[in-house]
């Protein structure tokens, strides 16, 4: 089945639109409409393309950096267990960090363990 580019260019016009940034602090887990992507970058799933992210690093009032989420069991070190959120064991996808507008963040889930952010932190230096 071929990706729906033209649908989620549609709520992504939708979400261009709005006016103001969402308030959002490093550690914070949200629901993200991250969209219809490229290849193996990784896509937001459901009607609405969402997807849980981790803000690992605010950069601006409009901006900052964030780790997708996945419900994958596969265990692999890209891909390192996070905990159970919204009852489904997560796994941060270290390859898919990336920046986004906050206007992509939906709802806040809540906070990531303080312990377990920094392990996820020390995994993201390691990799550069």
């Amino acid at each position: 089945m071929g990706k729906e580019f033209d649908k989620w260019n549609e709520i992504k016009k939708q979400i261009d639109r709005e006016e103001l940034p969402r308030l959002y602090h490093t550690r914070e887990i949200w629901w993200c409409s991250l969209g219809v992507n490229v290849g193996f970058e990784q896509d937001g799933s459901g009607d609405e393309y969402r997807r849980p992210v981790l803000i690992l690093k605010g950069l601006s009032e409009s901006t900052c950096l964030v780790i997708p989420l996945t419900a994958s069991g596969k265990n692999h070190v890209m891909r390192p267990s996070i905990g159970i959120i919204e009852d489904k064991e997560a796994r941060a996808l270290l390859s898919q960090i990336r920046v986004i507008d906050t206007k992509r963040l939906v709802r806040k889930v809540g906070y990531l363990n303080q312990t377990i952010f920094q392990r996820i932190r020390k995994a993201v230096k390691d990799l550069l």
